[in-house]
């Protein structure tokens, strides 16, 4: 599969990059659920905790004789049936993390490109270069693009600081990383600009022998 290369003001370079059947695999529905739910099972801190009956402080006397008084038994003051008491099965810390395998994950982030692939919200630019943060330039090239009324994501072949702080101010566009973008950021973009550069590594991280990307 071969998709050409634009220049960073949206025309074409006249090149085109060939991309591995990787990026035409059937997509699986199931397998980017399962990605998508460990993404964000681990943005949870699960550090939630409640007193429960040991751990609140206050008298440990019996309130009233067990018979006799017209009401439930009740024990001490900090028993949950009381205001001010523990908290019954209350939570605890714990993790929400989800395990999937390499294999798992690199199917899911294959079947996400393969849907814009697909749906040709895929584009290749060419390199960026900003030497020093500019939200203005970044808002330019996505405008050159004809793209300002949709959500998009940048991603880099290499760590670029100075895309990413340009990117602070824009909701509508987001900058990962080739290896660091998961599943879940390319399914809630709408529209993908990737670097050039960013191609190789792509294929390196989807299992791809270095080199199947060629520019002609």
């Amino acid at each position: 599969m071969e998709l050409p290369v634009y220049h960073t003001d949206g025309g074409e370079s006249g090149r085109t990059v060939r991309l591995d059947a990787v990026f035409s695999t059937e997509p699986n529905d199931h397998v980017l659920w399962l990605d998508v739910r460990r993404t964000q099972a681990s943005r949870h801190q699960g550090t939630h905790k409640v007193k429960e009956r040991g751990e609140v402080k206050g008298s440990t006397r019996k309130l009233f004789r067990q018979k006799g008084t017209g009401m439930a038994r009740s024990g001490a003051i900090t028993s949950p049936l009381r205001r001010g008491g523990g908290r019954t099965f209350g939570p605890r810390p714990h993790r929400y993390s989800v395990r999937l395998s390499r294999k798992t994950r690199r199917l899911a982030r294959a079947s996400a490109f393969s849907y814009k692939v697909q749906n040709e919200a895929f584009r290749v630019v060419e390199p960026l270069g900003f030497e020093e943060p500019s939200t203005r330039r970044l808002v330019r090239i996505v405008k050159d693009f004809d793209l300002a009324d949709k959500r998009v994501l940048v991603v880099t072949g290499a760590h670029a600081p100075e895309i990413y702080l340009s990117s602070g101010n824009l909701a509508r566009v987001d900058v990962k990383e080739a290896r660091t973008v998961c599943a879940e950021d390319i399914l809630r973009a709408g529209v993908l600009l990737v670097e050039e550069s960013a191609i190789d590594v792509l294929h390196q991280s989807l299992g791809v022998l270095p080199g199947a990307a060629k520019t002609e």
